[in-house]
């Protein structure tokens, strides 16, 4: 056989079929020889790239990804008329030779002659396997698939020569198998299997004659034999097939009579690819899910290694993305703000103690096109993983530095004396110390003139009082606050800027995703105990067998006691202070913060029940719009802030996505109120501010709605101005909240 396929080569194709002469390769029929004893495994069972499939939660599938669109069958699995067909068309005499037909090497020789062209060929189809498994070994090279297609005597002898060893190693029906799971069909349908589901819309398994041979006759030349196209041109070539196969005897003179008179039949189907074809918003999680693998070690020691994996594909990736709260979610982002408004919001859910990744939402919608509002930036997450460069946080950073003040052992209780505006003072790094040298010296501000301490955490919080948390922040220490955050897995900003410790930090100036403060504060819903994202919870290939994934690492981050202060704390914010108006339809207990930064650029809420943790986040997705006499989602704001921003995005969300679930107690522990100021100042009893006025620092409760309610007023009931209703006994605050002071960041 080996010396056959060199006599061939060298002698009749050389004469035949007019290629270049052997000695000008500097080729000799011993070298050729030699080398036929090895081939790479490759040839025999070679890593076909096959489709992806990314499931949600439920088993809903996501999205179908891919390099080469495939599904790699087993012989079995194919339709007995699909491998008729393919070897009738395109080597009937595949089961009586060897690698080289040698009577249609002759025969391709006498049709040249006659022609005087070398149109004719004489490749088996095993020797079209193997040039078909060099072009899928050159991926997306296309310098390398351009060689492997080069029609070159050398190139024909190493086809020949692998052709020859295969024929050895492998039965007829293993490498027909093999050319059917590999052959090109048009349409990016790559295998049999894929093409039956392309044109037809179904398995192969089920194909009848006609529908085998129209496919079995695409082969030749996918783009004349488009049946898309040129059906006309497919119907002909499908009947040569049909009358090839009668000739064969492969199918009766009734059977070939019936398949020529029926119709072409096509229920094609685009091609399906990638995550622009995911439904439901859930392209942005598709996306992060590719990113997961292209990053994470599990999947390979180097980058190449795990980009190996995708583009190989032929996996089932069972991912954490709950559907009904990716539904709640991109309803809550795409209903409050529309894709055509100046800004874009984006919500992350997560499950706390566990690490899952439950939805992942945003306005504008996965795309390309831009003047359709569409994006592949995930806002959601940081740009390593597919994101943008974060957004400031303003005070949702805050719970940050009062868990570290807890679990150093300060009381809930400590006041401090919170000053309207205080110089920043000198601060304690990891390093050294942090001072306050600038020319004028950097001040921090609270949002309103009235609000003049001093203060508790509680109280606070609940206002969000930012000379309060600089004075913490101060006593704490600016390590321990950096130590905090690394626990709750900040370690430097969305963009991947090193953390750097500076005291505007606690009013939310580093840059973050949705993602991370999602996950921050389902570290305070679980109670202390931290996990790392997770977005996949299983994978497995396609012929079942289990892939290893990602696992969440948790720890506990600060103990259980400081949770439920901290817990204690964050319910105040919703029950008496900034986030009052965002209760639950159910009336069921949330926890959370608002945040809003300097020019009103962004805007947050983030919060939680202890089941579901949930961070939204409002502004311009590239940073720079001030969300000042704005309309969004049709709604006129005169100034965007944590509460009426996001906030209302989050209620909507966690509404939906709550729905019917049990209610459970977020888990506290008691701390006093402090007792009220006196106000020298405070109207004689029964006084009525003005329609629309705000309320005095010290002032009588409340006033009438559409007031604006400052820090400090007296315990009372009424109506704030941001539209929410304090109840008796409680401290005054801003509706709406706000900012912050110098250096960037935010309050409310």
């Amino acid at each position: 056989m080996k010396f056959l396929g060199v006599s061939v080569l060298s002698g009749v194709l050389l004469a035949g079929l007019a290629l270049p002469a052997v000695g000008a390769l500097g080729l000799t029929a011993k070298d050729t020889a030699e080398s036929f004893e090895n081939i790479p495994d490759d040839f025999k069972t070679p890593p076909l790239t096959q489709a992806t499939q990314i499931f949600d939660a439920k088993g809903g599938l996501i999205a179908k990804v891919y390099e080469r669109d495939r599904t790699v069958l087993a012989a079995d699995q194919m339709s007995p008329f699909m491998r008729q067909a393919q070897v009738d068309i395109e080597d009937a005499r595949f089961y009586e030779h060897g690698a080289v037909d040698l009577k249609g090497v002759l025969r391709a020789v006498g049709k040249n002659a006659e022609s005087g062209t070398a149109s004719q060929g004489a490749s088996t189809l095993t020797q079209q396997y193997v040039k078909n498994v060099n072009v899928e070994k050159a991926g997306d090279d296309q310098a390398a698939v351009l060689e492997a297609q080069r029609k070159t005597l050398g190139r024909k002898i190493q086809e020949l020569k692998v052709a020859i060893k295969l024929e050895e190693d492998l039965t007829k029906d293993q490498i027909l198998t093999n050319y059917l799971n590999i052959t090109f069909y048009g349409h990016q349908a790559y295998g049999v299997e894929a093409a039956s589901q392309r044109y037809f819309s179904k398995s192969n398994k089920d194909l009848t004659v006609a529908e085998a041979a129209t496919l079995a006759g695409m082969v030749q030349n996918p783009s004349q034999y488009d049946a898309v196209r040129y059906p006309e041109n497919t119907l002909k070539r499908r009947n040569v097939v049909i009358d090839k196969m009668l000739e064969a005897k492969h199918i009766t003179a009734d059977q070939a009579k019936e398949a020529k008179a029926a119709p072409l039949g096509l229920k094609y189907k685009d091609p399906q690819n990638g995550c622009i074809t995911a439904n439901a918003g859930m392209g942005f999680f598709c996306d992060y899910v590719r990113h997961v693998v292209k990053q994470d070690p599990t999947f390979g020691k180097t980058a190449a290694e795990r980009k190996k994996v995708w583009d190989q594909g032929g996996l089932n990736i069972y991912t954490t993305l709950d559907p009904d709260k990716q539904a709640a979610a991109q309803n809550a982002v795409t209903t409050k703000v529309k894709v055509t408004d100046p800004v874009s919001a984006a919500a992350t859910m997560m499950e706390p103690g566990s690490g899952k990744i439950l939805a992942m939402a945003q306005t504008r919608p996965y795309g390309l096109d831009p003047n359709k509002n569409q994006t592949v930036v995930n806002l959601n997450v940081d740009a390593v993983m597919g994101g943008g460069n974060g957004f400031q946080t303003g005070s949702t950073f805050k719970p940050i530095l009062a868990a570290a003040a807890l679990e150093s052992g300060m009381a809930p209780t400590q006041p401090f004396p919170s000053e309207n505006k205080i110089d920043y003072p000198s601060m304690s790094t990891c390093s050294g110390t942090w001072k306050n040298t600038d020319k004028p010296k950097a001040t921090v501000k609270n949002e309103s003139d009235k609000e003049i301490g001093p203060y508790e955490l509680k109280q606070a919080m609940a206002l969000s009082v930012n000379t309060y948390f600089v004075q913490m922040e101060q006593q704490v220490g600016l390590c321990a606050m950096k130590q905090m955050a690394n626990k709750l897995g900040i370690t430097q900003s969305a963009k991947g800027d090193a953390f750097q410790e500076v005291p505007s930090m606690v009013l939310g100036t580093m840059e973050l995703s949705p993602l991370t403060m999602a996950n921050v504060y389902a570290t305070f819903a679980a109670r202390g105990k931290y996990c790392t994202p997770i977005a996949i919870n299983k994978i497995t290939t396609v012929d079942g067998k289990d892939v290893k994934v990602p696992q969440s690492t948790c720890n506990q981050a600060f103990s259980e006691n400081t949770a439920d202060a901290l817990n204690t704390v964050l319910l105040n914010v919703t029950e008496k202070g900034t986030a009052a108006s965002l209760g639950l339809d159910d009336g069921r207990q949330i926890a959370g913060k608002t945040g809003t930064t300097d020019e009103k650029k962004a805007a947050w809420f983030s919060g939680y029940t202890p089941s579901l943790a949930t961070s939204v986040w409002l502004g311009g997705p590239a940073g720079g719009v001030k969300m000042k006499n704005i309309t969004i989602g049709g709604k006129y704001f005169p100034e965007v802030f944590g509460a009426d921003g996001p906030g209302p995005i989050w209620q909507l969300a966690m509404n939906q996505a709550l729905k019917g679930a049990p209610k459970e107690q977020i888990q506290t522990i008691n701390i006093p109120d402090p007792a009220p100021k006196p106000d020298p100042n405070a109207p004689t009893a029964g006084a009525t501010p003005p329609p629309g006025d705000a309320a005095a620092a010290g002032g009588n409760p409340g006033g009438n709605p559409g007031g604006t309610a400052a820090a400090g007023g007296n315990p009372g009931g009424g109506m704030i101005g941001g539209g929410f209703t304090f109840p008796p006994g409680i401290i005054g605050g801003n509706g709406n909240g706000n900012g912050n002071g110098n250096n960037g960041g935010g309050r409310h």
